[in-house]
């Protein structure tokens, strides 16, 4: 089965986050947004 994926890139707060659809299901970048709060470390967020 073939899946059909479409990648965007959304400027946020001046920040860049990637949204990506698969088979009408949207994904968005839990790192990019952890890049917000922390951008030297952004899984240090995420693990919290």
């Amino acid at each position: 089965m073939n899946k059909t994926q479409i990648t965007t890139v959304m400027n946020v707060n001046e920040n860049e986050i990637r949204v990506m659809r698969i088979d009408n299901e949207d994904y968005i970048s839990l790192t990019d947004l952890a890049k917000y709060k922390n951008p030297r470390d952004p899984s240090d967020v995420i693990k919290k």
